[in-house]
């Protein structure tokens, strides 16, 4: 394999006339909870803003656009996990451009609703299997017995020019540049559009890759020197749960080697609750990775700019029950034990008495009966008032007639709770 087409700062610039008038510009939000948090000064490119609600419709409508007449009569193709579906109907309806979207099981139905409404009649959907690796397999083999053009996710140069167009037009609104740009991390285009315009336009400013840390595929081609697929990933953070990253992104990732972050899924819930509580800002996984990245081991200067991407707010309500569980979890504040109870009058409330605190609470309690008589095992979940609560109640816990077990979030039966 040759070496990939590089992508220049001309590239992005064209990216952003092609779509002038049609995409409009998102806005800069100064935020200052993240700033006082961090101690530096966050700014918050809203992408959740935009048409669709992410900004995939801006690689999408660039590499649509550039098509040849015979290409866009066959039509196109594209797998994504929905923020990209969403970019190429969009971009399809636009433009007049019949598109065959192949999603995986897991996208949410929001965001199917959303390719659907999108794309109007311009758009085929079809469900395929349980990763966007497995969707994109299945485009692409129908792409290529068919002759229509497939509309890469994140490994084009035409795609990654457009998905530059948000730094470039980020540092325009500033008015200046920032000392450091946080880029959400999934296949990698948006990362390599942003270095391919910073590149040559403002080489000084730091590029920080923030990964889900069930995810980090872009991390481990760094490592590696080239795309390497991962055994497994955790696709809870949908919009940036990709198992191999692509050619072309990777190849600007490595001429640049930004500083790579692994986030934890349930930090990202925190930040994801955090933005929709303070300020007002429904942001799905994905789109809270940049600012959940934020924190002492990145190193930033006290005071300085710092530019975070929220790359997309396509959250399905029906996930919220998961991401409060995740985040409490995360935070200390939720914790799940077996505990073996005799099987008599009061001994629940005994139980409550003398080892909860005043401000904890059962969230969940599963009691099953066996054949010994004198006890019975209890699932039980206890959310705490305060992290630091958890030792003293695990004291009482001992100190109390009851045997009981602390569930760790290793363990496979967690997976069962969370």
């Amino acid at each position: 394999m040759g070496k990939p087409d590089p992508v220049r700062a001309a590239d992005v610039a064209m990216a952003a006339a092609r779509f002038a008038g049609v995409i409009k510009p998102t806005p800069l939000h100064h935020n200052e909870r993240l700033s006082l948090q961090h101690g530096v000064d966050v700014w918050l490119k809203r992408e959740d803003l935009s048409t669709v609600r992410s900004y995939k419709g801006r690689g999408a409508y660039n590499l649509v656009s550039q098509l040849s007449p015979e290409e866009r009569a066959r039509g196109v193709v594209c797998a994504s996990a929905g923020n990209h579906a969403q970019g190429v109907a969009f971009a399809s309806a636009a433009l007049g451009v019949a598109a065959r979207v192949y999603l995986p099981r897991t996208t949410p139905r929001q965001k199917r609703d959303r390719v659907a409404r999108l794309g109007g009649e311009h758009v085929q959907i079809v469900v395929h299997g349980d990763t966007y690796d497995d969707a994109a397999a299945a485009a692409r083999q129908y792409a290529a017995s068919t002759g229509m053009t497939m509309i890469p996710a994140f490994d084009d140069p035409r795609t990654i020019a457009g998905q530059g167009t948000v730094v470039k037009e980020a540092i325009e609104q500033l008015g200046r540049a920032p000392d450091a740009v946080v880029v959400p991390v999934g296949g990698g285009g948006l990362l390599a559009g942003t270095i391919a315009w910073l590149r040559e336009t403002h080489p000084g400013v730091r590029v920080i890759g923030a990964e889900p840390q069930g995810a980090a595929s872009m991390a481990l081609a760094l490592e590696h020197g080239a795309p390497v697929a991962m055994e497994s990933i955790d696709p809870f953070v949908d919009g940036a749960a990709v198992r191999l990253v692509g050619e072309h992104t990777h190849a600007l990732a490595a001429e640049r080697e930004p500083d790579m972050v692994a986030v934890p899924e349930g930090r990202i819930c925190v930040e994801m609750l955090d933005l929709y509580q303070s300020d007002g800002i429904i942001a799905e996984p994905a789109g809270a990775l940049s600012p959940a990245a934020l924190g002492p081991d990145l190193g930033l200067e006290p005071g300085s700019t710092v530019m975070c991407i929220v790359s997309g707010g396509n959250n399905d309500v029906s996930r919220y029950a998961e991401i409060v569980e995740r985040a409490l979890i995360f935070e200390g504040r939720k914790h799940y034990f077996l505990v073996e109870f005799p099987q008599e009058p009061g001994a629940l409330r005994r139980f409550l008495d003398d080892v909860l605190g005043p401000d904890d609470d059962i969230t969940l309690f599963e009691y099953v009966k066996r054949n010994n008589r004198e006890t019975g095992p209890a699932l039980v979940g206890i959310e705490l008032g305060a992290p630091e609560n958890l030792e003293p109640m695990m004291k009482r816990m001992t100190a109390g007639p009851h045997r009981v077990e602390r569930v760790s979030p290793d363990s496979p039966l967690f997976t069962f709770l969370v």
